[in-house]
């Protein structure tokens, strides 16, 4: 083999699995994050048992659900059925390998980029993964033959329809002024002339209302509400294809905070960071710490907001999406229109 490509071939399996590794790991602590911030909203203690501070927790969880039994039911159809989570998992996982988590860095004597795949059409790549999750979640309603789960894939799918077309529409309004679908492109410009939410503050507002849909997260989880519909698409699942489910939907949160982070707060860009004078190495060590530090805030907002708000109506949260945003995201795109023509962006 040409040493060239076992060079790029070993980076990037070297890469696959760091970015694979910390985004499980942080889709296992997020679980018990989730269960501490809830319990501190709540005047409660949370997990607390497992290992000092219950940081032991979701490895036990973990385990519980490996050794879980596996129930499939006789009424699915079964080929559909164990394809489902795979659908929503995968894509999850495969979303955030074009986002850059901080600049190039010379190592060895090679020049490595801090992102799996440095495509020209980073956002674009994001937004077909990020769509393809639906198809899971709609199989896995109706492979599963329970009129919950089925109600459940319906409304996801009308869900995530809805409110694609807001987040594209926010989305655009990045792209416009970058010139580029580049997400590391997008990043230099932020760089140059100011953070995107500076001058984008409607367009980041509907993005994360989006982002909030897409992930069914609260108070948009219509598709699984407990008080209406069980577990909704996922009722009939239990053990590991269960917590494929749930793992699948807090890698989407990563990725999500990842995405608006990179869009409207500039990714791993830190302002004054070249008055310190540190050597490139340690700029770059600094930068990955700013990333990881934003993306955390936009976590623990999704956390937040899960246990502050009442759940919508579905004809609300219809409603919000094609009445509200959808509105919001044509005025932004027209006002970022204005900025760019003006040449003030």
């Amino acid at each position: 083999m040409d040493p060239a490509v076992a060079r790029v071939l070993l980076e990037s399996s070297i890469k696959i699995a760091v970015f694979f590794f910390v985004v499980l790991t942080l889709v296992a602590y997020m679980t018990l994050v989730e269960r501490r911030v809830s319990a501190f909203i709540q005047d409660r203690l949370g997990p607390n048992r497992v290992g000092p501070f219950g940081l032991l927790q979701p490895l036990a969880d973990g385990i519980k659900f490996l050794f879980k039994e596996e129930i499939t039911p006789p009424h699915v159809y079964r080929p559909v059925y164990l394809l489902a989570p795979v659908l929503i998992f995968v894509p999850a996982l495969v979303t955030f390998s074009v986002i850059p988590i901080g600049p190039a860095i010379e190592l060895f004597g090679q020049k490595i980029s801090l992102q799996i795949a440095d495509v020209d059409s980073g956002v674009l790549v994001i937004l077909a993964f990020a769509s393809m999750g639906v198809y899971g979640i709609a199989l896995a309603g109706w492979s599963s033959n329970n009129k919950y789960s089925l109600m459940g894939g319906l409304r996801s799918s009308a869900q995530l329809f809805s409110y694609e077309l807001a987040m594209g529409l926010s989305i655009v309004g990045v792209l416009m002024p970058a010139g580029s679908l580049r997400l590391e492109d997008i990043v230099r410009h932020q760089m140059e002339h100011g953070w995107n939410v500076l001058w984008q503050l409607p367009g980041f507002l509907v993005f994360m209302t989006a982002a909030f849909a897409e992930t069914n997260r609260l108070p948009f989880d219509l598709p699984e509400a407990e008080t209406e519909l069980v577990a909704g698409y996922h009722t009939e699942y239990s053990g590991m294809r269960f917590s494929m489910f749930y793992m699948a939907e807090y890698a989407n949160m990563i990725t999500a905070s990842a995405l608006a982070t990179t869009l409207y707060f500039g990714g791993y860009h830190v302002p004054g960071l070249h008055l310190l004078g540190l050597s490139e190495p340690a700029a770059a060590l600094v930068q990955v710490l700013a990333f990881g530090l934003k993306v955390g805030f936009f976590l623990f907002v999704y956390v937040w907001v899960r246990w502050t708000p009442p759940r919508f109506r579905f004809d609300q949260l219809m409603n919000l999406g094609w009445k509200a945003l959808l509105p919001i995201g044509v005025l932004h795109i027209l006002w970022v229109s204005f900025l760019v023509l003006k040449g003030w962006v």
